[in-house]
């Protein structure tokens, strides 16, 4: 959107005040002085055009878009003008510094220009331009002329007026009447030029009827009475009838009209006559009182609505037959029809039937099975339909459900409550006016919101365009629309439709509806609404890059400013107050720059051989490009290399051709040097286009215009500490008092703000003096309001300077002093914090106001010394304070945070300060704060915010609150987690977990006994919560579900949970069936199998908690059922020792493919115990016919060997009667049997053998050379042509004791269902010998024999694969 100039600094301000005069006169001494430029515009291609004279300057028009858009409202373009050029196309005009005073130019709406004579075109305009008669003597003359000027040529001549019908190829509904005249057929292209401004699309090429190519003027002259207008497709054969649409058309309700009858047809091609017959459903309350409307839609066109009146109340009733005769125009032959009410009466809602059409010409029958609700409060909440026709029972287009996204601006007051309505158009007709009644959110048209509706209609075809507009009703009509995206299901495309402007009566041009064509897919519309977005940015934020600027390049990877050193060394490390990071700014020429240091302005940033350095003078390597994107940042690239561009790594240093692409950043935070100075007037932005005003009333809001009303002056009262006075009402200041903010302020207390500056977005948020912690913050409406720092984007002010201030002011107020000394008699001092580890000394953080009792500077501080923030809101608390601190390689806590006197700590509205040390954890992303230390009260504590700050490097990582710590509001607890944010959004989100518990049903299995959980998963763990609900005490009872919820942030892939039961005596044991997680945000839910009573006893210990981990399938979904769903049941044996502490997986084989491990559970899970049943239900799919399985365990835990009797599978979906039993009846144990953990089955298919368990026998050969032996598993895979015999570790030599001693053999048996033809073999060994770090490790395979067990065959090798029949011989070694 473009900005409106504002006129409040006009030259002639006869009724200014002085004061107004004098602020005018300062502003313009500080930027250039208004000159003004007489320019004339033409119209690219066509030398008719009279030319636009226009005076332009930096009042009228501020931005160059500005001007673009007062072109485009002057100068017929199709697409409005997007490119002004020199006349002759050989130089492009990008911003208005580039005009020259005098001179004339030519406007395009694209990019290639048309270049015209402007002497030809500075002439009167020929007669056809004008209302007045011309002799026949002075237009014979003036055609002379032009033949003498050599732009006399016609390609034809047009003696008298003709009339002629253009079609869009492909669309007879969109046509235009045009009459041939010698205004518009000066040459061809001339005339294609204007068919494009006529059909708003770009015409290439012009076809007959029929199909025939119109190549030039003579052949259109020559042509009957319609034309096909094309782009660069081929032509479309449609019912290109000129005569059926030449005729005017039949008004509803208005009688015949008679026509000569030399241009007449038939009556029956005329107009159409139809019976209509309507069925109302025969079921309760299916009448409705609304009025009832039918539109019918041919390959001619559409009837439009057609109401269905008669008698009131006794039509469409409950079981009725209603009938009604309509003549329409003729619509062609039909395809579909909508029905549909007005929704207004006592009981609108209508359950249609069925609708019935009889051609009273043709005698055609038409019936329309309906057989559904059309009402809002029913089913998808539609008071249409649409129906298509039938032929032989089946519709001859198909019925779709189109995807409308809609998405509201991100500007403030941009919602909407009005009622929107949306009308599609494609090739196929219209869908009508529909609401967009029912959203996938719970607020429709919220700011910056994106909102989801379905559109059912009969296929439209290609869309072209929409027509999306409100009624206007509701307390906040007004509505910025950003754009539209339809989403075709049928065709899978997607159709994006910009608007970018407002729909409200009070803004832009006044319109609550727009037109809008739909975005040519060739220019890709997310590329160009990028670039849109790039160019109001610019717009907005071009001022920084005005000479004389001084700047700072914050990198939001490095965390640290850029900074030019004397050694012309560069890097991104610097902080805020390092002077090397201020660079002022020369413009050459738009958005080309040179950046010299401030401190040393000899030396300037330059991009040589492209990498960033320091150089002297203003050379073209120093000249930079400054690139500006959606988000504010800056990419600074060269200008005389592009792609080149100034960029660091990770670690701050200058990025080369060795640091990689992944690890780089180049865009930076451009911060403006001096913006709150004594005395400057600025804008404080809320957008791009907004800004913080002052209303008439005092109020104020973040929605008011970039003018005058919005400019603010800047009082510095001290270091960091600010009043704003509006500049248009002297004396009003923004204050926060009595929670209410505006800008009634009287310049006291309550109008001093602490400006912070926020460097990850480049804004400023304002803090009250009076009220720490209470910033000036936004409503979606724009109103202001005091509010709390939760993180959000409310409270971010996006300052612009119009007039800079001085640096220091003259002198301070009485009021500042007053402050001052408040601020000094603060009780307020920084605390000291307990932590885990024994105490150490703290050392407090090295700022200026805090020294040591010797009154020298404390010492620097080390690499682990962190400062913890805690601001309270309006409520305190006398309780302890535990804070954990979570990074992405571990956590430290709890922390406990007090002093000696701890009725000190943590006052309503103070702000404490505590220095801890922690080891390095990473990346910090959450903290967790509980309240401890008062058993016998009820602490309430409210919580606003938390900032930790890295003492040494100055990272600042924010935790936004306004939370309660309280038992007595809602359902809070004692703790709190809170993520962290950067740029105004947290990292992770908040999630409510919720936690369903059941009691086994055994006797005496509940408890009263405090039972906590505590879950965990991929990023950390929720802490142990004590499940309980507010003020009720929780007893868990025989049989029955206990529901709880734990909010913490969110945990990704959970893992496991911890369960701990506190019972002090034996009656008070408890007995746990299962816990169930639930998490709402991605519908998943996790099954944790406990069966067993807590406390428990293991080795003699009586334990009271123990950790469970998910059954196999750990994501359950909702919707889970899906094709290859198997059911899986592993018997154990039944005596005693069967069962297993180890895991246990499963492989699966098939025709197609092989499953990867399945992982079905752990004996510390209570599975596979001794006379046991475990049944799994397992996704087998796309395996294709199953073959064989392979069960195995990791041999871990205290008794790992295990006995499996049999596994069964039966499969589920689809569902199959038969169950697959294989008998296994055999140890799976390294010290029993064959001493094997796996063992495979062979699974019978139908009409094929069932495939051999075959013995492989393996030789090992290890190398003579001296070290070549090891102590390590050594493990082997087996690999065929029908599949692998899985990782199998070599554990049990044949030959010899002790295996794999240098020059040995040693052999081995791998029992496996047949392989067939062996491929390939994988060996590894795991480097867990005694002398795992030393070269004896290695081991040298010298050859390795199979033999296969069935036939008792010696396999040869094939010396070139080293693969002969079943034989494989490998020179290879193995390196730990």
């Amino acid at each position: 959107m473009s900005e409106t100039p504002s006129s409040s600094y006009s030259v002639n301000h006869p009724n200014s005040s002085e004061s107004e005069q004098s602020l005018s006169t300062r502003h313009f001494n500080v930027t250039e002085p208004v000159v003004a430029k007489r320019i004339c515009f033409y119209k690219s291609g066509d030398p008719q055009f009279n030319g636009i004279k226009m005076v332009v300057n930096s009042r009228s028009y501020k931005t160059f878009d500005a001007l673009l858009d007062s072109l485009s409202k002057r100068v017929p373009l199709p697409f409005g003008v997007r490119n002004i050029s020199t006349p002759r196309g050989r130089h492009s005009i990008t911003n208005l510094e580039d005009l020259e005073d005098g001179k004339s130019y030519i406007c395009s709406h694209q990019r290639k220009m048309k270049p015209i004579n402007l002497e030809q075109a500075s002439k009167k305009p020929l007669p056809w331009q004008i209302s007045r008669p011309v002799s026949a003597r002075r237009r014979a003359v003036q055609l002379a002329r032009q033949h003498e000027d050599g732009f006399g040529h016609r390609e034809s001549r047009i003696t008298t007026p003709k009339k002629m019908l253009v079609f869009k190829n492909g669309d007879v509904r969109h046509r235009r009447t045009i009459v041939l005249g010698k205004k518009n057929t000066q040459t061809f292209e001339a005339f294609l030029d204007y068919m494009s401004e006529l059909m708003q699309y770009p015409v290439a090429k012009l076809y007959t009827t029929d199909g025939r190519k119109v190549p030039n003027l003579q052949a259109l002259i020559l042509c009957s009475g319609a034309v096909v207008a094309a782009g660069r497709e081929p032509f479309k054969p449609s019912n290109y009838e000129s005569l059926g649409y030449l005729r005017p058309a039949k008004l509803l309700g208005i009688g015949n009209r008679v026509y000569p009858k030399a241009n007449a047809k038939s009556e029956s091609e005329k107009s159409k006559k139809w019976n209509v017959s309507v069925f109302t459903s025969d079921v309760p309350s299916a009448g409705t009182s609304s009025k009832v409307y039918i539109a019918l839609y041919g390959d001619r066109g559409s009837s439009g609505p057609i109401f269905l009146d008669g008698e009131k109340g006794k039509l469409f009733q409950r079981g009725n037959e209603d009938i009604f005769t309509v003549n329409t125009r003729n619509v062609g032959h039909l395809y579909k029809i909508r029905v549909g009410h007005t929704n207004t009466g006592n009981s609108p809602a209508w359950h249609c039937k069925e609708v019935q059409l009889l051609n009273l010409f043709s005698g055609e029958q038409f019936s329309f099975p309906a057989h559904r609700w059309l009402a809002e409060d029913q089913a998808g909440g539609e008071v249409s339909v649409e129906l298509p026709v039938l032929y032989q029972g089946q519709p001859i287009l198909p019925v779709t459900v189109y995807k409308v996204h809609v998405t509201t601006g991100d500007l403030w007051n941009a919602a909407t409550e009005a009622d929107v309505y949306i009308s599609v158009y494609g090739e196929r007709g219209d869908t009508g006016s529909r609401q967009l009644l029912r959203s996938q959110k719970s607020k429709k048209f919220l700011k910056g919101q994106t909102d989801i509706f379905s559109v059912e209609a009969v296929h439209l075809g290609c869309l072209y365009k929409i027509v999306i507009g409100h009624n206007g009703l509701g307390s906040g009509n007004g509505w910025f629309l950003e754009k539209v995206v339809i989403k075709d299901p049928v065709t899978d495309l997607d159709y994006t439709f910009l608007c970018h402007r407002w729909l409200d009566q009070g803004q832009d041009d006044g319109s609550i509806a727009r037109e809008l064509p739909v975005t040519d897919a060739s220019t890709f519309p997310g590329r160009q609404e990028l670039e849109l977005k790039r160019e109001k940015t610019w717009a907005a934020e071009r001022w920084k890059f005005q000479k004389g600027i001084t700047l700072q390049f914050y990198n939001r990877l490095t965390h640290g400013f850029i900074c030019l050193y004397p050694d012309s060394r560069v890097d991104a490390l610097g902080d805020k107050k390092n002077k090397y990071g201020l660079f002022d700014v020369n413009v050459k020429r738009r958005n080309r720059c040179i950046f010299s240091s401030h401190e040393m302005p000899s030396l300037a940033l330059a991009l040589v051989s492209g990498r960033v350095t320091g150089k002297v003078g203003s050379g073209a390597c120093c000249e930079l490009r400054v690139h500006l994107q959606p988000d504010g940042c800056a990419i600074l690239e060269s200008a005389s290399y592009p792609g080149h561009t100034v960029a660091f790594s990770r670690q701050g240093k200058v990025a080369d051709e060795r640091s990689g692409y992944a690890g780089l950043s180049k865009d930076f935070v451009v911060h403006v040097k001096g913006v709150f100075h004594h005395g400057a007037i600025i804008l404080l932005n809320t957008s791009l286009c907004q800004a913080l005003s002052l209303r008439p009333d005092g109020s104020c809001s973040g929605a008011g215009q970039q003018q005058q009303e919005s400019y603010w002056k800047v009082h510095k009262i001290g270091s960091g500490l600010c009043m704003f006075e509006s500049v248009k009402k002297p004396r009003m200041y923004l204050k926060i008092k009595d929670d209410q903010c505006d800008g009634t302020g009287t310049g006291d207390e309550y109008c001093h703000f602490k400006i912070e500056n926020n460097l990850e977005t480049g804004s400023v948020s304002l803090e009250s003096v009076r009220n720490k912690g209470i910033y000036v913050g936004l409503l979606p409406d724009g109103q202001t309001k005091p509010v709390v720092n939760t993180g959000e984007r409310n409270i971010f002010f996006y300052p612009q300077v119009i007039k800079f201030g001085r640096e220091k002011p003259m002198g301070t107020s009485a009021a500042l002093k007053q402050e001052k000394k408040e601020f000094r008699e603060s009780p307020f001092q920084p605390g000291k914090a307990q932590e885990p580890e024994p105490q150490r000394p703290s050392t407090p953080p090295p700022s200026k106001e805090m020294r040591n009792p010797q009154g020298g500077e404390c010492p620097l501080p080390s690499d682990d010394e962190w400062k913890v923030s805690i601001l309270t809101g309006n409520a305190g608390t006398e309780a302890s304070v535990a804070l954990w601190i979570y990074g992405d390689r571990g956590l430290t806590g709890p922390i406990t945070l007090g002093k000696d006197n701890r009725k000190q700590m943590f006052f309503p509205r103070q702000e404490d300060e505590f220095q801890v040390k922690m080891n390095n954890i990473g990346n910090i992303y959450k903290i967790r704060i509980e309240l401890d230390g008062l058993p016998n009260d009820q602490p309430e504590w409210n919580l606003r915010r938390v900032i930790l700050q890295h003492l040494k490097s100055k990272k600042t990582v924010n935790f936004p609150a306004n939370t309660w710590l309280s038992k007595n509001r809602d359902d809070r607890e004692f703790l709190c987690e809170l993520p962290v944010v950067e740029a105004g959004k947290p990292i992770y989100p908040i999630v409510l977990y919720h936690v369903y518990v059941h009691t086994g049903d055994l006797e005496q299995a509940g408890t009263d006994s405090a039972v906590y959980l505590c879950i965990y998963g991929k990023r950390g763990d929720s802490g142990l919560r004590l499940l309980q609900k507010t003020c009720v005490p929780v007893t868990f009872q025989r049989g029955m579900v206990s529901v709880f919820e734990v909010e913490a942030v969110s945990l990704g892939k959970l893992q496991k949970v911890l369960l701990r039961c506190e019972a002090s005596t034996k009656s008070q044991h408890w007995y746990c069936d299962k816990v169930i997680v639930r998490e709402a945000e991605n519908n998943s839910e996790y099954v944790f199998n406990c069966e067993r009573w807590l406390p428990f006893m293991s080795q003699g210990i009586i334990l009271s908690e123990i950790e469970l981990y998910p059954q196999a399938f750990l994501f359950i979904f909702f919707f889970y059922f899906t094709e290859g769903e198997w059911k899986i049941t592993v018997v154990t044996g039944d005596f005693e020792t069967a069962g297993t502490t180890a895991t246990v997986f499963l492989y699966a084989y098939g025709e197609n493919k092989a499953s990867g491990p399945i992982l079905l559970g752990s004996g510390k899970q209570q599975l596979f115990n001794p006379k046991s049943e475990d049944t799994f239900k397992i996704n087998l799919r796309e395996l294709g016919q199953l073959y064989k399985i392979r069960i195995g365990h990791d041999n871990t835990g205290n008794d790992p060997s295990w006995y499996l009797k049999e596994v069964r599978l039966e499969r589920t979906v689809p569902l199959s009667d038969e169950e697959i039993c294989l008998p296994v009846e055999s140890w799976l144990s390294e010290d029993k049997d064959e001493g094997d953990t796996w063992r495979e089955v062979a699974v019978r298919r139908p009409a094929e053998e069932l495939l051999p368990l075959l013995v492989y026998e393996v030789h090992v050969y290890t190398g003579a050379k001296l070290g070549a032996e090891t102590d390590s598993n050594v493990y082997i895979n087996l690999t065929g042509t029908r599949g692998d015999a899985g990782k199998r570790k070599l554990h049990r030599s044949k030959n010899n004791n002790v295996k794999f001693r240098h020059g040995q053999m040693d052999i081995f048996c791998i029992k496996a269902v047949s392989l067939g033809d062996l491929e390939k073999v994988l060996i590894s060994h795991d480097g867990a010998g005694p002398d795992d770090i030393y070269t004896m490790l290695i081991v040298f395979i010298n050859l390795i024999i199979f033999y296969d067990g069935k036939t008792e065959r010696e396999l040869t090798a094939n010396s070139k694969y080293f693969v002969k029949e079943n034989l494989l011989a490998l020179y290879y070694i193995l390196n730990a």
